[in-house]
């Protein structure tokens, strides 16, 4: 791939999705002098309040489309089911970081799987299931697993648990009968996470694992560094690094990975885009995961992340607030280390992302403890 021309502050960078993680990368982009241009389809996105021109339009309206390959010098996407045609439209008329390909790798869990498979990644032994001959012939070790959808599954959507073949064939139908993937259940000591970022010239940049505790399938709790085996954290690692370099990715790309029981790897999926656990990055580095995206957007140089203070993040959700009123935050904002990041969504809902509060401290143990104490204001459950 040809590197894109270094794009100098004061140019227009594009987004396609207006939520938090696009409003996020907006404020990163204006720091460096940059303008924003949001495509998304909500009049009243996060993103597109901060931005400075807000397209409201479908993201497969091919007028926006253009437009917006037109205004942007670059375009970038913030949410993982982004249409992967949308991204080969705009990438016809302006670059295009990571592009239509790789994206639809990460929004295809079967596609992921052959991925790793080829990059002798790891991951939990699975089958594909895409009709009824297939869900017959699934091997017997399979189960009890757990059924996830092919497509369209983030944050614990489009997942059934199994434990016989009954259940599977039932979940299978309660999912619309599409094509889904089906592992085993794995006896797991925890979640991680590694977020890196890559040019086109193939420089890449990472953090240190992330430590993750997920609820009801969504991100609840994230320790950073992670206190893990340091061997894991560099497999961890090595192996984020090869599966962007065969995807050919230019971006921020998280991968996922599970841990079990006798602490071995397994690669989960893939997100490409910033994600949730990487939000520790902007309180406790000096260079968090959105600095990247705008330096890997606009051809700028990568910098190598100084890691300076220990952190947990507490995932914040609409199950806080009360009748529509959010929490007292005065007790939290009183502690050291505490930082509130709220998302500017007008409505709250059970389980949606209304913001993140991270606690930095010199230790991990004080970063916990102070966490702790938060989660205990707010009413969290502990972990």
């Amino acid at each position: 791939m040809t590197p894109p021309p270094v794009l100098a502050p004061g140019a227009t960078l594009g987004v396609l999705g207006g939520g938090q993680l696009g409003r996020m990368f907006v404020h990163a982009a204006q720091r460096l002098g940059y303008r924003c241009i949001v495509l998304d389809p909500d009049p009243d996105s996060p993103a597109g309040r901060v931005a400075e021109r807000h397209l409201r339009a479908d993201y497969l309206d091919e007028q926006a489309l253009d437009a917006l390959a037109r205004e942007a010098a670059a375009v970038t996407t913030e949410f993982e089911n982004v249409p992967a045609q949308a991204l080969r439209r705009l990438a016809e008329r302006a670059p295009v970081a990571p592009g239509a390909a790789a994206v639809a790798v990460c929004q295809d869990r079967a596609l992921e799987k052959t991925l790793f498979a080829r990059c002798g990644v790891p991951c939990a032994p699975h089958a594909l299931i895409d009709g009824d001959a297939a869900l017959a012939a699934v091997p017997g070790p399979l189960l009890p697993g757990i059924l996830k959808t092919a497509q369209l599954g983030y944050d614990g959507k489009g997942q059934r648990g199994v434990d016989d073949r009954a259940q599977l064939a039932a979940a299978w139908r309660a999912l619309g009968g599409v094509r889904c993937v089906l592992e085993q259940r794995l006896a797991l000591a925890s979640e991680i996470s590694v977020v890196l970022a890559r040019t086109s010239g193939d420089e890449i940049v990472s953090y240190p694992p992330f430590r993750n505790l997920h609820r009801d399938g969504i991100l609840a709790v994230t320790q950073w560094p992670a206190a893990i085996d340091a061997a894991l954290a560099r497999d961890a690692d090595r192996a984020a690094r090869a599966l962007a370099r065969a995807l050919d990715y230019v971006g921020v790309l998280c991968v996922e990975f599970f841990v079990d029981q006798a602490g071995r790897l397994h690669a989960n999926e893939m997100a490409p885009r910033p994600h949730n656990s990487g939000h520790c990055t902007i309180d406790a580095a000096d260079v968090s995961q959105f600095d990247w995206q705008v330096r890997t957007l606009a051809g700028l140089p990568l910098a190598a992340p100084r890691v300076h203070s220990s952190a947990l993040m507490l995932n914040l959700l609409g199950d806080l607030w009360r009748d529509g009123q959010p929490p007292d935050w005065t007790a939290v904002l009183a502690m050291p280390g505490a930082r509130l990041q709220l998302y500017g969504k007008r409505e709250a809902r059970p389980g949606r992302k209304m913001g993140h509060l991270t606690l930095t401290a010199g230790s991990a143990e004080a970063a916990e403890a102070l966490a702790r104490e938060a989660a205990r204001q707010l009413g969290l459950a502990p972990w």
